[in-house]
């Protein structure tokens, strides 16, 4: 089946336009445009970030929990009058605080303090890497979009050898439209690239707590792989730690619940004046103590649900301990099979790109067929977008080992 010349070329520029379209709409606000590094997007999502405001929320909450449980209780001034004499009572009640529940209360506040520490210092930690690895795949994104458009450029180059060919009868119509039929793919996955690299960076945008609706940032750095992380000091990792920490206040917890069988006192003092009888002269003092007395409740139902409490604490602690190490372990292993991974395709995109433009070169001379050229295209292609990905992944990967293996060390604790 043939096609028109005019209805060919205008599928080749359609084509071709398609493949650039979403760059070439964005290209006009460039000016707009503000170039950001890796930096810059962490640190604005470590100022910003939700999950930041809601790990200082619960920082500032275990710290007024700290200050409630060191606190002492105000006394209490009261004033009566009775008919009987003396008529006027002044009194001054002040709670007493048993030396053994404060150490408790406080004890458990500290604990919950730590632990809040902790989860704070995990939380900047994993914002850092949430914004890291949206850095890395908005600039892996941008990669792929840029060899998609390579891509786009080399098949339109094979469409005109073709043509060139079939007119200068040492070629076939069935070179011509199979070339066509490529470009035509080609350009539909370079736009979807092109697609991806926009969304990518719109996705750095909403972190930063910037609009999404249009772009409005330019990657500045470059895609790299990143170091290895190395062992770090042996220590606590620090979700185990605020576990740990945690199973402490509920330790405390259950220890001053059991202690409030009997509760603090308070301790009152005082005077009575004005007996209008005359017996009486003068402000006489008073002084007395209040004790609870245990004799409808024993506190049973509060030492039961701390003791739950404390169960799960300790559960909670064991299971981060397994989790840790299991997770710690296997983001290692994918760190080392993103490592091969990645060198295995550095070896094989210069091996693609050899055969792609030697493939060109034969087809050019006649002593190769369209077939064999479109196919090494592709796997030139493929090997280029498997290439970025492993850079990604692998850069991505030993985030994630450096995350899941920052520890305090004993001597911090």
């Amino acid at each position: 089946m043939n096609f028109p010349t005019m209805e060919m070329d205008s599928m080749r520029l359609g084509t071709i336009a398609a493949a650039g379209a979403l760059l070439i709409a964005t290209a006009g606000t460039a000016r707009a445009q503000r170039e950001v590094t890796r930096a810059d997007v962490v640190a604005v999502a470590l100022a910003r970030g939700p999950r930041i405001v809601f790990a200082r929320a619960d920082s500032t909450a275990a710290h007024a929990g700290l200050s409630i449980a060191s606190q002492f209780e105000n006394p209490i001034f009261g004033l009566s009058y009775s008919k009987s004499v003396p008529q006027q009572h002044f009194a001054l009640d002040v709670p007493l605080d048993y030396p053994w529940l404060r150490k408790a209360r406080v004890g458990a506040a500290a604990s919950g303090l730590g632990a809040a520490r902790y989860r704070f210092d995990f939380e900047r930690a994993a914002v850092t890497f949430e914004a890291d690895t949206a850095y890395t795949n908005a600039l892996a994104a941008a990669k792929r979009a840029e060899f998609s458009r390579g891509t786009a450029r080399y098949a339109d180059s094979v469409l005109t050898l073709a043509r060139l060919r079939r007119d200068a009868g040492d070629g076939s119509e069935l070179d011509l439209q199979l070339a066509s039929v490529s470009l035509g793919q080609i350009a539909n996955a370079a736009a979807r690239d092109s697609l991806d690299a926009i969304t990518a960076v719109l996705a750095v945008q909403a972190l930063m707590g910037l609009p999404s609706d249009a772009l409005s940032l330019v990657l500045a750095d470059t895609l790299e792989a990143g170091g290895i992380p190395t062992d770090m000091i042996a220590g606590t990792q620090l979700l185990v730690a605020a576990a740990e920490e945690e199973l402490k206040q509920a330790d405390q917890a259950l220890t001053l619940e059991k202690r409030l069988l009997f509760a603090a006192p308070s301790l009152t003092v005082g005077w009575e004046q004005r007996d209008p009888t005359g017996a009486e002269s003068g402000t006489l003092p008073t002084v007395g103590i209040a004790l609870p007395l245990p004799l409808f409740n024993q506190n049973r139902g509060t030492i039961l649900l701390a003791q739950s409490q404390r169960d799960r604490a300790e559960a909670a602690l064991a299971l981060a301990r397994l989790e840790g190490a299991q997770q710690a372990a296997r983001a290692r292993r994918a760190l080392a099979l993103a490592r091969d991974r990645l060198a295995r395709s550095e070896r094989l995109v210069a091996a693609a790109n050899l055969v792609a433009q030697l493939s060109l070169i034969a087809y050019r001379e006649g002593a190769s067929a369209l077939p064999n050229v479109l196919e090494a295209q592709r796997i030139a292609r493929e090997a280029l977008s498997q290439y970025v990905d492993d850079v990604a992944a692998a850069r991505n990967a030993a985030g994630i080992v450096r995350l899941l293996t920052l520890t305090v060390h004993r001597n911090d604790q």
